[in-house]
C-alpha cells in the first residue's frame, strides 16, 4: 500500500470510528492526535513521493487531522454531558421489571405427550442426533438401494459422508433393542432433520416422538388401544379417530392414524405405526419367533399447530417474541 492509499484508509477509519466511552476516545486521540500518532509516520513518507504527490499527501494529512480533532471534540462533549446528567432522586427505587419469558408451544406439547405415555408405563429414551447409516436406515430394513430412503432424505456430514443428521428418532429404538433384552417399552422424543422444501406445513428441522413396545405376545390390538388412549387423552374424547392400512419398511403390518375434529368432515393424519418387522428384530439380535412388538411415530409440531390454531409451521422457529408471548400461560 503506497502513501496515498494509506492516507485514504486512515481517513476512512477516522470517519467510521465509534467513540462511545472515555476509553475509546482516549485510544482514538493517542492514535491520531498524540505525540506518536500515525499521521507523523505518514508524513515521513513524503520524501519518497514526486512533487505533485507530495502536495496531495500533505492535503490528505491536514484533512485527516482536522476531522480527527473535530470528532474527538464532539465525542468529549457528549461524554461530559452524560456525566453531568443528574441521577434519580431516589436511588432505592426499583428498576423496570424484566418481563418473564414463556414456554415454547413445542416444548409444552412434547411434555403433554410424554406424560400420557409415561402413565402407560413407557420410559423416555434418548440417542445421538448425528448418526451412522446402520442405525438410521439399514437396521430399519432400509438397505442402500431401498426406495423408502427417498421419503426420508437427510443431511450428510461433509467431512464424513458415513455420518448424517438423523431423519427420525427410530435410531434410538435400534440402540435400545441392541443393548436391552425384552420387555422393552420406551418413547423417544427428539429433534430430527430431513432435506425437504420449507413450506407452511413442512420444514427441514422438526421434533418427533416415537414409541416402541417389544415383549412376548404383543399384538396389533395392543397398539390400537395405545393409540386410541393417546388420542382421547391429548385431543379429547370428542375427536374421531381411524386407523387405516399403510406401508413402512420397518413395520409389518403398517398403518396410519387420522383424527377428525368435532363438526368437521376432514381427516388429518397424525402418525404412522405398525408391528415391528421381524427383520428389524433380527438386526437387533431379538428372536422374532419369540418376541413381537409395535412401534409408532409422530411429529410434535403438527399436534401443536392443531392445539393452538397455528396455520404456519415456520412461525414456530422465527423466535418472534410477539408470537411466543401468546403462550405465557401454557
Amino acid at each position: 500500500m503506497d502513501a496515498l492509499d494509506r492516507a485514504r484508509a486512515l481517513l476512512s477509519e477516522v470517519e467510521q470510528a465509534k467513540l462511545a466511552s472515555a476509553a475509546e476516545a482516549e485510544a482514538f486521540r493517542l492514535r491520531f492526535l498524540g505525540s506518536k500518532n500515525e499521521l507523523k509516520e505518514l508524513m515521513a513518507l513524503i520524501k519518497t513521493l514526486s512533487g505533485e504527490d507530495k502536495k496531495k499527501l500533505g492535503q490528505w494529512v491536514n484533512t485527516i487531522k482536522q476531522q480527527a480533532e473535530e470528532k474527538y471534540r464532539q465525542a468529549m462533549q457528549q461524554l461530559r454531558a452524560l456525566e453531568e446528567t443528574p441521577l434519580p432522586a431516589d436511588l432505592t427505587r426499583p428498576g423496570w421489571p424484566h418481563a418473564l419469558g414463556s414456554r415454547h408451544p413445542v416444548s409444552v406439547v412434547r411434555e403433554q405427550m410424554t406424560d400420557i405415555f409415561l402413565r402407560l408405563g413407557f420410559a423416555i429414551a434418548t440417542g445421538p442426533e448425528i448418526e451412522d447409516d446402520w442405525h438410521n436406515f439399514t437396521a430399519l430394513n432400509m438397505p442402500e438401494d431401498h426406495p423408502a430412503r427417498d421419503m426420508t432424505d437427510t443431511f450428510y456430514l461433509r467431512r464424513n459422508p458415513d455420518l448424517m443428521l438423523r431423519s427420525q428418532t427410530s435410531n434410538v429404538q435400534i440402540r435400545i433393542m441392541q443393548r436391552q433384552k425384552p420387555p422393552i417399552r420406551i418413547i423417544a422424543p427428539g429433534r430430527v432433520y430431513r432435506n425437504e422444501t420449507i413450506t407452511y406445513k413442512s420444514h427441514v428441522f422438526f421434533h418427533q416422538i416415537e414409541g416402541l413396545y417389544v415383549d412376548e405376545q404383543v399384538s396389533f390390538a395392543d397398539l390400537k388401544q395405545t393409540i386410541l388412549y393417546f388420542v382421547r387423552e391429548f385431543f379429547g374424547a370428542d375427536y374421531a379417530c381411524r386407523i387405516r392400512p399403510s406401508y413402512f419398511p420397518f413395520t409389518e403390518i403398517s398403518a396410519e392414524v387420522d383424527i377428525r375434529r368435532p363438526g368437521s368432515d376432514q381427516w388429518l393424519e397424525i402418525m404412522g405405526c405398525g408391528m415391528v418387522h421381524p427383520e428389524v428384530l433380527r438386526n437387533c439380535s431379538i428372536d422374532p419367533d419369540r418376541y413381537s412388538g409395535f412401534a409408532f411415530g409422530m411429529g410434535i409440531e403438527r399436534p401443536a399447530m392443531l392445539k393452538y390454531g397455528i396455520s404456519d409451521i415456520r412461525l414456530l422457529y422465527e423466535n418472534d417474541v410477539r408470537f411466543l408471548r401468546q403462550f405465557a400461560s401454557a
